[in-house]
Formats: structure tokens, C-alpha cells, sequence
């Protein structure tokens, strides 16, 4: 963590989460082209107002009740997400559980191993990677991350998946699979394609799902849960956080 930022800086939270990307590129965990993406999600966090809207907790919800649900759930994880949510990627699928499938756009042995490594730190244990060889192919793709694993995207019912690239999501959606997205850009194709889009900053999403994981757990059933799932509209949520971000837009170009 960067100790030169005062706590009580405006931006504060957001210049820490720059800082841990940078790091976690430093450390060969994370894609020039992944310092690019966060920039322009973070544009659109600004838009939210940089808090979780109604719209997102409901989404989380649906997420974590189809994840629970699930029969061989996967948490796809790229460099970014590790470089921001370790902790919280492998509290997630211990709680789930789920597999860590470590998947990449900008594909590289180097990168993953350190991917995996980080991962471990943090306590996970056999995470999947599309370099073994029990590797598969999704059919229609010709990009890297056509190439997962057998035991693991493969063969999931659910997947979880942030900054996605969105032919990878439609071809698992086409594939029969339900694909839970983790979005800031209500409108890109990802958040479209997928089943259920959590429209919000990972580093306020995470934490949010593990206690909403505990929550379900502890107090709910499955008829609950399929309730839950059935009732929720991902095109309204989309419009919804759309529209929010339109408020927001509104709300800065009215002078005082």
C-alpha cells in the first residue's frame, strides 16, 4: 500500500487502487493493456459515484444465489482481478466453493505462474490454468482465450469472470453456460452478453458478495435461491445503471 497518499485525500481510494495495479504490473502480474482498461472503468465509476447502487447489490445477490446453486462453478481470474481481490478471490471460492480457472487475453506461461503464485499466498490451492494439459477449446473463438481447461471453464455451469473480453462471453453463453459478469461499462458487450452483470468496482463488489455469500448461506434455501435467480432481469439492471450514470452526468452539468 502506498504510505505517501494522506488518508484524507479525496481521490484516496482510487489512487491506492492505481497504485496496486501498478505494483501488481511491476510484479509481471498485470498487462500494460490491463493499466489502459482499469483507466476507462474507472471513468465510469465516476459516473456512479463511485458507491455500489441498489441495482448492484441486487445483482450481487442473483450472482451469489446462482453461484451457491451451481453445480462446478469457476472463478476466472485475470491480472487485474489478482492484483486487486487475491484475498478476496480465494475467500470467495473457498466459501462457494468454487475453482480458480487463471485465464488470460495477453497470454504469457511467466505471467500465470506469477498469477498463481499470488493466488497461493493468499491460501488458494490446485488453481487451474489454460496451460495444462487437460486444455480445451471453445468452439468460434480465435484469440488466446479460446484455450481453458478441462476440468475447469470447460466443464463449468457458472462462471464469474471480470474484464472479460465479450465474444468470450457470448461463445460460453452460446456454449450453454450461465456467465456472471463484473462490469463498470453497463454498455460494453460483456455486461450485454452476460447473464447476470454486476455493474461496480471489483474492490467494492468482492466484499460485498463474500458477506452476501455468508448471508445466504446462514439464512436461505434453495427454493429461495431459484427464486431469487428467476426474478432477476439483467437487461432492467443494465438500464437501470445506465440510467444512474445518466443522473450522475445531469447532476454535473447543472450549475449551482
Amino acid at each position: 500500500m502506498r504510505t505517501d497518499i494522506p488518508v484524507n485525500h479525496p481521490r484516496f481510494i482510487s489512487l491506492q487502487t492505481r497504485a496496486q495495479l501498478v505494483e501488481g504490473f511491476q510484479n509481471g502480474l498485470v498487462s500494460s493493456e490491463g493499466l489502459i482498461a482499469h483507466g476507462r472503468g474507472e471513468a465510469f465509476d465516476y459516473l456512479l459515484g463511485e458507491e455500489t447502487s441498489d441495482y448492484s447489490v441486487s445483482a450481487i445477490e442473483a450472482a451469489c444465489c446462482c453461484l451457491l446453486a451451481a453445480n462446478h462453478p469457476v472463478i476466472s481470474v485475470n491480472g487485474n482481478f489478482a492484483a486487486l481481490c487475491s484475498t478476496e478471490i480465494v475467500r470467495l471460492s473457498n466459501l462457494i466453493p468454487a475453482r480458480i480457472e487463471i485465464n488470460l487475453f495477453h497470454r504469457s506461461a511467466e505471467r500465470e505462474h506469477l498469477i498463481n503464485q499470488e493466488l497461493e499466498r493468499k491460501g488458494a490451492k490446485n488453481c487451474l490454468g489454460s496451460f495444462s494439459s487437460k486444455s480445451n477449446i471453445i468452439p468460434g473463438l480465435s484469440s488466446n482465450r479460446r484455450i481453458v481447461h478441462s476440468d475447469g471453464i470447460y466443464n463449468a455451469d457458472v462462471i464469474m469472470v471480470s474484464l472479460e473480453d465479450g465474444d468470450r462471453t457470448q461463445a460460453l453463453v452460446e456454449m450453454g453456460k450461465k456467465v456472471i459478469a463484473l462490469d463498470l461499462n453497463p454498455i460494453s458487450r460483456t455486461a450485454q452478453t452476460a447473464n447476470i452483470t454486476i455493474v461496480d468496482n471489483v474492490i467494492r463488489a468482492m466484499p460485498m458478495m463474500i458477506r452476501t455469500i455468508n448471508m445466504i448461506k446462514l439464512e436461505k434455501n434453495s427454493e429461495y435461491m431459484q427464486g431469487i435467480i428467476c426474478r432477476f432481469d439483467n437487461k432492467r439492471n443494465l438500464a437501470n445503471s445506465f440510467k444512474l450514470m445518466l443522473l450522475g452526468l445531469e447532476r454535473q452539468s447543472i450549475p449551482e
